[in-house]
């Protein structure tokens, strides 16, 4: 083994070891959770669903990403935009986005080498309450559908 493979070994340890911790934690905290495989699972909570990503970050920390799709095809104007914008500056974490296709989310990250499980437990629910709550807000200011709408439509 080269030197050059030393620190990339370290970094698959550490993302190993966080993926691990972060399945017992949601193991006992959230035992409804889906896993879709290596370092991604997903929780519901009412209207939402809160993904939870383990990535690599640097060399010796990786990150922990948790992340709701919030409104899906919301008409995105100005009033809207102002909002969300307004709402990042008064929440004490977090903070909504806009990706590509206009669907409207909220996310906060944490790091995961030196996971503390009160952390990961309070930022999930945090995540969850936020985006739980401001949903109904973002749908009757500017149409789209919540989390839960889109599952029951797949149902369908």
């Amino acid at each position: 083994m080269d030197e050059n493979t030393i620190p990339v070994e370290k970094s698959k340890t550490l993302l190993d070891t966080t993926v691990d911790d972060v399945k017992t934690l949601l193991n006992e905290h959230f035992p409804n959770h889906i896993s879709f495989g290596y370092g991604s699972f997903t929780i519901s909570r009412g209207s939402s669903q809160i993904m939870i990503i383990v990535r690599p970050f640097t060399l010796d920390e990786t990150c922990i990403e948790l992340f709701a799709h919030v409104v899906t095809g919301a008409t995105i104007n100005e009033e809207l935009l102002k909002f969300l914008m307004r709402k990042n500056a008064e929440l004490h974490f977090g903070a909504f986005g806009l990706l590509f296709d206009g669907t409207i989310t909220f996310s906060h990250s944490i790091l995961g080498s030196n996971l503390d499980p009160n952390e990961l437990v309070i930022t999930l629910n945090s995540v969850a309450v936020i985006s739980d709550y401001y949903d109904d807000i973002i749908v009757d200011m500017a149409g789209g559908k919540r989390a839960l709408d889109m599952v029951y439509d797949d149902a369908i």
